[in-house]
């Protein structure tokens, strides 16, 4: 663990004392990787935290909020989703050996959570599962985007109400060709290679 981390706090002077608090405030900025494939924390964006540390028998619980930026992709029309989210916080960090305690007493929720290295904490494991936990599965420019035309692919809520497209059966297709090549021209006849009129006599 890297004590020079913005990331990483020293909780020395809690000093083991069930009850004791501090709070901490503070900007850090986001690293890689903190969000999922459709939407997560904007890299090297300001994460703002909120945090207040209460020593407990076990260990540190950190309890509060983490406020940052964030960007994605609307699942519907693929527009960028962009804006600002405050995550809650709330992770408990076991004393050196405490957590080997609590899994000895069969608390098998203890094998997922955090522990002090000495007295420092490393914050970045919990901000990062917070805000992967608290990102969309699928994210929306807006709660009533139509999404992309399946016809052209344009965004629906860009084109006209009355917007359609055609479907025709592919296997109309050859008569459809067929009927335009039999359409009068200019003039008011049939286009030479198809005037039935100009067919041979066999």
């Amino acid at each position: 663990m890297d004590a020079r981390s913005p990331f990483v706090i020293n909780t020395h002077e809690l000093a083991r004392q069930p009850g004791a608090m501090r709070t901490v405030e503070r900007e850090v900025s986001a690293p890689e990787g903190f969000g999922t494939a459709v939407m997560g924390v904007v890299p090297d964006s300001a994460m703002r935290l909120d945090l207040r540390l209460e020593s407990v028998m076990e260990g540190v619980l950190v309890s509060g909020e983490a406020t940052v930026d964030v960007k994605g992709e609307c699942a519907r029309c693929l527009r960028d989703v962009a804006g600002t989210e405050t995550v809650p916080v709330s992770e408990l960090y076991f004393y050196p050996g405490a957590r080997a305690a609590a899994l000895a007493e069969g608390d098998e929720e203890a094998e997922d959570m955090q522990e002090l290295e000495g007295e420092l904490l490393d914050l970045e494991p919990t901000l990062r599962d917070a805000i992967v936990t608290a990102m969309p599965f699928q994210p929306l420019c807006d709660a009533a985007c139509r999404g992309l035309c399946p016809g052209c692919g344009e965004r629906l809520d860009d084109l006209p109400a009355d917007h359609a497209h055609e479907d025709l059966d592919p296997r109309w297709a050859a008569l459809a060709e067929l009927a335009a090549a039999l359409e009068p021209d200019d003039a008011g006849e049939p286009s030479d290679a198809e005037d039935p009129s100009r067919t041979e006599d066999r």
